[in-house]
């Protein structure tokens, strides 16, 4: 309803604010800090719980992070909810692309099933991006509701693509374990290379296809270090301040290309970050 405040972290994916502002409520974001590793800070979390509170919403794993929530952040998140009479939004689309943290869904913790709306997707876990095809798990009387609004929306999806869509689901981890450890390979490439580098900090994410990058240490903005590394270097990044306060200072890099056009990607960056920072980095060695 009008003036109902949903809670989320910051930073979050884009189209989150937009979604609660459709429906009438109003986005209250609890910060996760840099300097902890983008991790939830719980009590901030549980600071923000106000009379109008109706929902806490979150990825997880964590876009743009790749942070993956562990158990027992979970746990506290869902005595929140309980204690509160709150929903939980949780946007599960990367929880098959998980590296070394396993993924933990909060619908199956006790008390949450009847309180929480998983959202999945084919998109990441099977690079079906351009499909549009995703679901939601959630209370009955919520899914007819959902179901209403998409028949408005959408109609439905084109045979073929649900024909797929079966596939892919029935397939089970086949398809995605391949393009997981495809992912884990290039995380570790990226994050070997660039941690070498003056001016530049690489987070590890714990899953997905993104690696987060500090660039504040070669004394530009991320919005003009992605600009001069695309003109200058030829190097395509994204800066990470459009996901909330809390990335800004970072850049974003997809792991979406072989490992030989990655690598050859961070010498660049690398070059060019280390004549920002004013010293020699090992990446190339």
């Amino acid at each position: 309803d009008a003036g109902d405040e949903v809670l989320t972290f910051d930073p979050m994916y884009l189209t989150y604010e937009a979604s609660i502002r459709a429906s009438g409520a109003t986005p209250i974001t609890v910060p996760q800090p840099a300097a902890t590793g983008f991790r939830p800070d719980l009590r901030a979390l549980a600071e923000a719980i106000g009379p109008r509170t109706r929902a806490i919403w979150f990825a997880n794993p964590s876009n743009p992070t790749g942070v993956v929530f562990a158990r027992e952040e979970l746990e506290e998140i869902a005595a929140l909810a309980r204690r509160h009479d709150l929903w939980v939004v949780v946007d599960e689309v990367y929880a098959s692309l998980t590296f070394d943290r396993p993924h933990v869904g909060i619908a199956g913790l006790p008390g949450m099933a009847e309180r929480t709306v998983t959202i999945g997707s084919l998109s990441k876990s099977h690079a079906m991006t351009g499909w549009r095809i995703g679901w939601i798990v959630a209370p009955e009387p919520l899914v007819g509701h959902l179901h209403n609004l998409a028949l408005c929306m959408l109609y439905g999806l084109p045979g073929f693509i649900q024909e797929a869509a079966r596939a892919a689901l029935e397939a089970g981890d086949a398809a995605s374990a391949p393009m997981r450890e495809t992912y884990r390979a290039r995380r570790d490439l990226v994050c070997a290379r660039l941690g070498q580098v003056a001016g530049l900090a690489c987070l590890k994410p714990e899953a997905g296809m993104f690696t987060l990058v500090d660039v504040r240490g070669t004394g530009l903005s991320a919005y003009d270090f992605s600009w001069a590394l695309l003109r200058e270097a030829g190097v395509s990044v994204l800066d990470a301040g459009a996901f909330g306060q809390c990335s800004e200072g970072f850049v974003r890099l997809a792991l979406t290309v072989d490992e030989t056009r990655l690598a050859e990607a961070c010498d660049r960056i690398a070059r060019f970050a280390e004549l920002r920072a004013g010293a020699p980095s090992r990446a190339a060695e």
